[in-house]
């Protein structure tokens, strides 16, 4: 086949070749698992089921003091939406419980709290966490210091009263989400996840899946050109993928209450940015490969796991070696949750989405170029 063979464009063909694909998707019920049912599974899972918020973390308040600032204080606790107390008057009750897991976290108001807050001191107290799970503990060590600091301010207590001048009081106030619920970011990364699953596994299937049913050898024998072959594997997939991801936000918005402050024309433009490498890339293992199971394994290590794993959707990027961070530059979800996280939670924010629109097209653009080659050469 000759180049400029090779770059023909008739869209009557084209079109041809698109009924067929579509009707292949319409007949193969597994499509529609991938592509509906298994992203409804993951957003439920990262709806309900994982939850990155502290709030009720189980502790143990060992309150040994009796004078009306230590109940005062025990009685913060108790109130606080970020804590399930359990209240004892010795330390020994709660050990075993932190031992076994049945409490994260162990707060001690010292016997002579009392006195020391008559002397207009703050007095210290006693945070003991359970270091087998550092992130809990860091966050109930937090939260525990964050209750007493406010207690301490409702009370008037200063930790050096001879100070000059009044005392510091700090408001913080939180952006796009103010009640900090790991849902609002959980639930538009999950959609990177649907989209890499549809737009790269299934499409990873799809040269493969006419190389082992032995149609191959009849497409080739049709005059079609590498381009409109390509096209018309491409455009049903990404199409499907688009209506994966128009349901995943639907249910994100109305199910989860994910606010939404951004265009959907907005939305849909991030999206087909980023079904460009999720399409090529899975167009270009299917090509090399020619094999359903080695093209599924393939896309599940380069193009699923590291969605999940570096682009920040669950670990902050910032907080990886600095060699995985060089790594993650080439995952192209990286540049798709910002966007996504954008959209949904602070609206269009166009200097944020614009270059990275620019970079998903150019990976998309490598490779499809490289699925081209490596398709053309097989059909040589």
């Amino acid at each position: 086949m000759t180049r400029s063979a090779s770059f023909r464009f008739d869209l009557r063909r084209v079109a041809a070749l698109v009924r067929k694909e579509t009707a292949q998707i319409l007949r193969d019920p597994s499509t529609f698992l991938i592509a509906f049912v298994l992203p409804m599974i993951l957003l439920f899972l990262f709806g309900y089921a994982v939850s990155l918020d502290t709030s009720r973390t189980r502790i143990g308040l060992v309150v040994q003091d009796s004078s009306g600032p230590a109940l005062r204080l025990a009685e913060a606790y108790r109130t606080s939406r970020y804590f399930e107390v359990t209240t004892v008057r010795s330390l020994a009750e709660v050990r075993g419980r932190m031992v076994d897991g049945e409490l994260r976290a162990i707060i001690v108001i010292p016997q002579d709290f009392g006195a020391g807050v008559k002397r207009g001191r703050v007095p210290p107290i006693q945070i003991i966490t359970d270091g087998s799970q550092p992130n809990t503990a860091s966050f109930a060590a937090a939260y525990g210091e964050g209750v007493r600091a406010t207690w301490a301010q409702a009370e008037g207590l200063e930790r050096n009263p001879r100070a000059a001048g009044p005392p510091v009081s700090i408001s913080a106030r939180y952006w796009y989400n103010p009640e900090l619920k790991s849902r609002y970011f959980l639930v538009p990364g999950s959609i990177a996840n649907v989209m890499t699953m549809v737009g790269t596994l299934l499409t990873a299937l799809v040269v493969a899946r006419e190389w082992e049913r032995g149609t191959m050898e009849a497409m080739m024998a049709t005059p079609i050109s590498m381009a409109e072959f390509i096209a018309s594997k491409v455009i049903p997939y990404f199409f499907l993928a688009q209506a994966s991801m128009a349901l995943c936000a639907v249910i994100g918005v109305w199910v989860f209450g994910v606010p939404f402050r951004g265009s959907v024309l907005t939305l849909f433009a991030i999206s087909s940015a980023f079904l460009m490498p999720a399409l090529g890339l899975g167009l270009f293992i299917s090509a090399a490969t020619k094999n359903q199971f080695v093209a599924s394994q393939i896309a599940l290590l380069s193009a699923f796991l590291p969605t999940f794993l570096l682009s920040g959707f669950i670990y902050e990027i910032s907080s990886m070696p600095w060699p995985i961070q060089a790594l993650t530059y080439l995952v192209p979800a990286r540049y798709l949750i910002p966007c996504l996280e954008s959209v949904f939670l602070a609206g269009d924010q166009w200097r944020l989405i614009l270059p990275n629109i620019g970079i998903m097209l150019g990976f998309g653009a490598l490779f499809f170029l490289l699925s081209f080659r490596v398709t053309r050469r097989s059909l040589d």
